[in-house]
């Protein structure tokens, strides 16, 4: 909620005074004395300013976001060649028989070794 009051702020801090057919309005008018332009186009200028270092700062944000998501591709495709890399190990390992039954044996004790792990778990949360 903040931060729509900011967005607001800062929009009327830019755009304050500037309405639809007000910037007409301004150079049609004669009566408007040197001044008064210098203090208006400072203004203008003071809003270019905060425009173009708001503008940048979304530049560097995006080229920040570039270089986070370039890392995270590269990162998943090493863990993409890892695990095809297992897969096809674990297929080398299931083609035979005795592989295959070794296989079983192997998940059996992980199987007996999470059943006992919970059962720990489960009594000594009882206690």
């Amino acid at each position: 909620m903040n931060s729509r009051r900011d967005r607001r702020s800062i929009r009327a801090a830019l755009f304050d005074g500037i309405e639809e057919g007000g910037v007409r309005a301004l150079y049609n008018n004669h009566d408007i004395d040197e001044h008064d332009n210098n203090i208006a186009i400072d203004g203008l200028q003071d809003r270019v300013n905060i425009l173009k270092a708001l503008t940048g700062d979304i530049h560097e944000e995006m080229e920040t976001h570039n270089k986070l998501l370039d890392k995270m591709g590269h990162s998943m495709d090493a863990s993409r060649g890892t695990l095809h890399g297992n897969l096809d190990r674990f297929k080398k390992v299931f083609q035979t028989k005795s592989n295959r039954h070794m296989a079983a044996i192997v998940a059996s004790f992980i199987a007996t070794f999470f059943l006992i792990y919970y059962l720990i778990r489960c009594l000594s949360a009882i206690e």
